[in-house]
């Protein structure tokens, strides 16, 4: 598509920006990634997200996309080279945006209750097993959600690949286990090694760091 200009407004530590940077790399698109800082945002990110001041936000040619899924979907249909992450299939793209949607409204806001008081935490850690519990039948006869490859509900769910035992270990909780959900750490593994998960994912050691001191100044 000639030259194009493909800038990501993210952070390092955001399991949605990260989502954006390996729908990127998997289909071999050059960018240029704009580090943010949270506590004061860039002037950019507030003009081309006027409207949630949130980020990832892919700004291609001068057109801003914001949201995260919503990206992932623009950029599988904006470059058509390299491998897909949706499928073309009507009825299997349907049900992957569905998983993509479930992790989102679902696992996430799970995930992050289980920090609560103990009484509220032992409620938030069912609920959460229960969603995991779900994802574990999804992944039956499959080594990867999207099938043999890595796709749109894989991407969305590294939440639950890095972001996800790393808070449950801070928070003492043993949930995500072999024993437990042989699949889903099973798609973990598989996931986590493969090369383009390897070179865009922040190792675990940087991550459990940082997400050490987030929790630390917020206690």
């Amino acid at each position: 598509m000639g030259d194009q200009e493909v800038k990501l407004f993210g952070l390092w530590a955001s399991p949605f920006s990260k989502r954006v940077e390996i729908a990127l790399k998997i289909k071999g698109i050059d960018y240029q990634h704009v580090d943010e800082d949270l506590s004061n945002k860039s002037p950019e990110l507030l003009k081309y997200n006027p409207v949630h001041k949130k980020l990832p936000v892919l700004l291609h040619n001068g057109k801003p996309i914001c949201e995260s899924l919503v990206i992932l979907e623009y950029i599988e249909e904006t470059w058509k080279s390299g491998p897909s992450i949706l499928p073309k299939d009507p009825y299997a793209k349907a049900m992957a945006r569905f998983w993509a949607k479930f992790i989102d409204d679902k696992c996430i806001a799970a995930m992050w209750s289980v920090r609560g008081s103990s009484e509220g935490q032992e409620k938030a850690v069912e609920v959460l097993k229960e969603h995991l519990k779900t994802l574990e039948n999804e992944l039956e006869g499959k080594k990867f959600f999207g099938g043999d490859e890595i796709g749109l509900v894989d991407i969305t769910a590294n939440v639950i690949a890095l972001w996800l035992g790393v808070l449950l270990d801070l928070s003492g909780i043993e949930l995500l286990t072999k024993e437990k959900f042989p699949r889903l750490c099973q798609w973990i593994d598989d996931y986590l090694d493969n090369s383009v998960i390897k070179d865009t994912l922040p190792a675990r050691e940087v991550y459990r760091e940082f997400l050490s001191n987030v929790l630390n100044s917020s206690s």
